[in-house]
């Protein structure tokens, strides 16, 4: 009899202050994202191993015989780009593929040899994974991958128990079972980034709300869930290049440029007080006029350093309007951007709201910031549209 499977689901990821001021030694907070990424692991007794991603359109599947054959030792060997060559052998693509579409199948198979090679025997199944998350759009959503990936592996082969108890909708595993979770999901996003600073996988992970500053990582005490729109402009940019132009401006205009990022330092530090307040007692009304100001004054921070793009004003501009703000999230330069809805909003406000963001050619979700973190779920529990999702309907 074949064991049960597994559902899992990880969150994306936004970066409320300190984007680009944390490449200068500066604190950002990343925030846990409840667009989320779903994985179904499903034990099989056909000698393959499946794996499906809708979103991408890619199905693969290898014969467990042939990959048991493989010596993974060069899989303990340290340099990473070394062991994506080797797996790129193993999956059986050309020498010259690297677009990210693959990279997410050579992840898997880095975590699945990885994982389960421990076992005396690899393990026959099926994955699925579907994400609300659009892909290249700064929202973790390769890092949530590897997360649901980790979580799901490592349970199945009973490194870290299943924390599901029988009529439970979901579970969260420990700290300590966390902690694993998050050290191969690093890993996984190694292969698909190279060299990755681990926020996404951290927030993915835990959850919630976390500081980072100087390759520090650590999470903020029960942060406040906060309602949300977030706003993909649809807009191409290059991160590498947004990170390289902000270089060129702090040292070509120091005593400007440096002041900006000392005060985006302290944005951040003023919303990590307030998100402490509204946890430790209920958030006030006064406390969401300050996140509003806060939004403001960074928003007007990231255009000085030259971050901002037309489509980002447009929807500064189209809430201001209607009295809300709003900010870019991540590289800026197009991507994504988020507004933050106040509790007292009436649903027609924001419904209008969206209407006027997605009239003007932009993708636009109503969501939440400060979401629970990977978690194991039963399938009655999964909304049908998810369910469906997964069994590729």
């Amino acid at each position: 009899m074949l064991p049960e499977g597994l559902l899992v689901s990880a969150p994306g990821k936004v970066i409320l202050h300190g984007e680009h001021a944390v490449v200068h030694g500066k604190v950002a907070l990343a925030v846990a994202l409840n667009l989320r990424t779903f994985l179904r692991l499903q034990p099989r007794s056909n000698g393959k191993v499946g794996l499906n991603l809708p979103n991408i359109g890619i199905q693969r599947a290898w014969d467990v015989a042939r990959l048991q054959l493989l010596d993974t030792s060069f899989l303990e060997q340290g340099d990473i780009t070394e062991q994506v060559e080797k797996l790129k052998e193993v999956a059986g693509f050309p020498e010259d593929c690297a677009d990210r579409e693959r990279l997410a199948v050579l992840a898997f198979l880095y975590l699945y040899l990885s994982i389960c090679r421990k076992r005396s025997a690899l393990p026959s199944l099926d994955v699925v994974v579907w994400s609300e998350l659009p892909t290249g759009a700064g929202l973790g959503s390769s890092a949530a991958y590897s997360v649901c990936l980790a979580a799901a592996l490592l349970t199945l082969c009973k490194e870290i128990p299943n924390p599901l108890k029988g009529g439970e909708a979901a579970g969260r595993w420990t700290a300590e079972d966390l902690e694993v979770i998050n050290k191969w999901a690093f890993q996984g996003e190694r292969v698909i980034h190279g060299n990755p600073s681990g926020v996404d996988n951290a927030v993915s992970t835990w959850g919630g709300a976390l500081r980072y500053q100087q390759g520090k990582i650590s999470p903020l005490k029960r942060p406040p869930a906060l309602k949300i729109l977030l706003t993909n402009t649809k807009v191409p940019r290059s991160t590498k290049a947004l990170v390289l132009g902000v270089r060129n401006r702090l040292l070509k205009f120091p005593e400007i440029v440096a002041p900006l990022l000392t005060s985006m330092d302290a944005i951040s530090l003023a919303c990590e007080r307030v998100l402490g307040e509204m946890a430790a007692a209920a958030p006030a009304p006064e406390h969401y006029l300050v996140l509003e100001e806060l939004i403001d004054m960074n928003q007007h921070h990231l255009n000085a350093l030259g971050v901002g793009h037309t489509s980002l004003d447009q929807l500064c501009q189209l809430t201001m309007a209607r009295g809300l703000h709003s900010k870019l999230t991540g590289a800026g330069g197009g991507g994504c951007g988020i507004t933050l809805l106040r509790p007292d909003l009436e649903g027609p406000e924001v419904e209008a709201t969206k209407q006027a963001l997605t009239d003007c050619g932009f993708d636009c979700w109503e969501t939440s910031i400060g979401a629970p973190g990977v978690s194991i779920h039963s399938a009655a529990s999964l909304d049908a549209p998810i369910r469906q999702a997964l069994d590729g309907l």
